[in-house]
């Protein structure tokens, strides 16, 4: 008898081999319908693999993100076998799903591929799925594999990095691929395909490598669900947080200072420093001390927190000085400095938890393909914290960063949100620092907190800092992809590398706990979000200007500018809209600048000392003497 355990722990019985189709059709047959793949034992098959021990099988529909990936990796060949029948020159590479589709990397040779082709491509990619072919994967030699791809240098260098026995092709209708597996059952299944867009990409990301055409795509069991995502697509394109941050006068880009290097302008600036004296004032309540360390270190500082030996390949090259040998980093990390910070003196247990925390810019080189907008710079902001407390403090102090980073989602609307749980990967520990049962620790620590502060976690193995597990809070933006915003770290080896210490009231030297923390994360990227979400109708409290004055003539521009510094003095922040145009063309701009209140003087409201009032998206709410907007105004904004 084999044993199959269920996700809800019930155990089904079947004499002899049995498929994960064969276990979907013995609860129902309407759940055999919808499998279309599955995972056994950590493991994601085909719901034809057969299961010959006892085993754990989790059955995956269309509604599972695992049954999302197998049907876009599934779709993704269905695309490479209709390039090949338009381009039969042209070299495969890969085609794995991503978080919204799929993409095939291709190298097209002496021709390309351009928006116009799409059209017959994704006509050619239904007409071969309305075949109704089964995917069949099966194991192939590697001498077998290398002759079958001999004039595909790419697929090649693919197998050449594989040993025998672990390596299958996959085979549909008249296309075979080299592919590991985790398909569906049929491209019958697949009923709407669309090509989204064709970019160029390097083949493994290696500018050094020849450039590729990557086509990506998304496809859907349904024709509905297509019309919708691209409805949401356009909606997206509307929130884009580049074409928003450019309308508004956010943010811009300069050739001249260089890619990925955001200039702040002067509402963007303002928006940030609001963002920034936010956290600042909860940071505050919550016994934060605040501190600043220089943009550069010296090279030792991260050989010794671990971070050039994980990163200094790929990071800014080190600055050289005058002096011989002696060699300075762009700061990519905060985390060093404030352990430098906590070392200038000596703490007891009573002084702990340190809580330093800094809105600390980092510098990481990022290629130039990845880069995009706010969400992938060079230079970043974090806002930043490390704590160090006694490791009976730790349980409590982890509880706590929940709970700020919980206010700050809830206070500017984030809500479509997932917890996930990073941990090391157990199979490739040496990519990791420091020993078993501090790791253990760590680990034990977060999901212990996470599971008394009532969060709804998935766990993740292998996304771990290289230094301690993380608590991540992956927002969704408006076309529903997850970004890592927040996110909260146990340490147990940089206090180790760096030596640090308390002395305990035994009179001895203990090594403190470290928790790294940043609930926006990256300030840049927490607004390209927060723009894309909000559409850049900012809370009242952030709006970067919350009113524009519209004195409607040159004669009230003086009585304007009197009420402009009453409001800034009870920090109400706007501007004075003093051009020769009629109101109603003001008001319009107004309104495009989403300003929230516009103010309307005229020989009434200088004459009263009163303020006419719109508010955006409801219209004229009437007249006010200042003092009674300013109560209006501070209710209404009240966070």
């Amino acid at each position: 008898m084999i044993k199959i355990t269920l996700p809800d722990n019930s155990v089904k019985e079947f004499e002899g081999a049995v498929t994960p189709l064969d276990v979907a059709k013995s609860i129902s047959e309407g759940l055999a319908r919808n499998t279309i793949s599955a995972v056994v034992n950590g493991t994601q098959v085909e719901t034809t693999t057969p299961i010959t021990t006892d085993s754990t099988v989790q059955l995956l529909t269309w509604n599972d993100d695992l049954g999302k990936k197998a049907f876009w990796h599934s779709s993704a060949h269905l695309l490479a076998q209709a390039i090949l029948e338009f381009y039969p020159d042209a070299k495969l590479t890969i085609g794995p799903a991503i978080e919204s589709g799929f993409y095939y990397d291709v190298d097209f040779g002496d021709e390309s591929l351009s928006e116009k082709d799409f059209e017959k491509i994704e006509k050619k990619v239904l007409e071969n799925a309305k075949k109704n072919s089964t995917f069949s994967l099966y194991p192939v030699s590697k001498e077998e594999a290398l002759k079958t791809y001999a004039d595909n240098p790419y697929k090649v260098e693919l197998i050449s990095n594989l040993n025998d026995g672990e390596i299958t092709f996959v085979t549909h209708d008249n296309f075979t691929d080299l592919c590991r597996g985790g398909h569906i059952p049929t491209t019958g299944i697949v009923k709407a395909m669309k090509i989204l867009n064709a970019a160029g990409a390097y083949w493994r990301g290696n500018e050094k490598n020849p450039q590729l055409t990557r086509v990506y795509g998304i496809s859907f069991p349904k024709q509905k669900d297509l019309t919708e995502y691209l409805e949401r697509l356009e909606e997206a394109k509307r929130r884009d947080h580049r074409k928003l941050g450019k309308e508004l006068g956010i943010f811009a880009f300069s050739e001249k200072v260089g890619a990925g290097l955001p200039l702040w302008l002067p509402k963007g600036t303002a928006l940030r420093r609001k963002l920034e004296n936010f956290l600042s004032d909860a940071q505050k309540k919550g016994g934060y001390e605040f501190v600043m360390s220089p943009h550069i270190g010296s090279k030792e500082l991260y050989v010794t927190s671990g971070h050039w030996d994980k990163y200094g390949a790929d990071s800014f090259q080190p600055i050289k000085t005058p002096n011989e040998g002696e060699e300075f980093l762009l700061k990519p990390m905060n985390c060093p400095h404030h352990c430098e910070i906590y070392k200038t003196s000596q703490w007891s247990y009573r002084d702990l938890p340190k809580r330093y925390a800094e809105f600390g810019t980092v510098y990481r080189y990022e290629q130039s393909g990845e880069l995009h907008g706010l969400t992938r710079v060079r230079g970043f902001t974090q806002d930043d914290a490390h704590l160090f407390c006694t490791p009976d403090q730790l349980s409590e102090e982890f509880e706590k960063v929940i709970d700020l980073t919980l206010y700050v989602f809830k206070s500017l609307g984030f809500e479509d949100f997932v917890t996930q749980v990073s941990l090391r990967d157990p199979e490739n520990k040496e990519k990791y620092i420091g020993s078993d049962e501090n790791w253990e620790k760590a680990e034990n620590a977060i999901i212990n907190a996470a599971e008394k502060k009532g969060l709804k976690t998935v766990i993740e193995y292998g996304e771990a800092a290289f230094y301690g597990p993380k608590l991540d809070f992956m927002v969704k933006d408006a076309l529903g992809r997850k970004w890592q915003l927040g996110t909260i770290q146990v340490d147990y080896n940089l206090p180790e590398r760096f030596d640090l210490h308390y002395i305990g009231n035994d009179n001895e030297k203990h090594r403190p706990v470290m928790i790294h923390r940043a609930p926006f994360g990256s300030m840049e990227r927490f607004i390209a979000i927060l723009l894309e979400n909000t559409a850049g109708d900012f809370p009242l409290w952030l709006s970067p200007d919350q009113f524009i004055i519209l004195p409607i003539s040159e004669k009230y521009v003086d009585y304007a500018k009197k009420v402009s510094q009453f409001l800034e003095n009870h920090d109400i922040s706007g501007q004075i809209d003093d051009r020769n145009e009629k109101t109603g063309k003001k008001i319009r701009d107004a309104e495009l600048k989403k300003i929230p209140f516009m103010l309307v003087i005229g020989e009434n409201e200088e004459r009263d000392g009163t303020i006419s009032i719109r508010r955006r998206g409801e219209g004229d709410l009437g007249v006010m003497k200042m003092e009674d907007f300013v109560s209006y105004f501070k209710k209404e904004a009240a966070i």
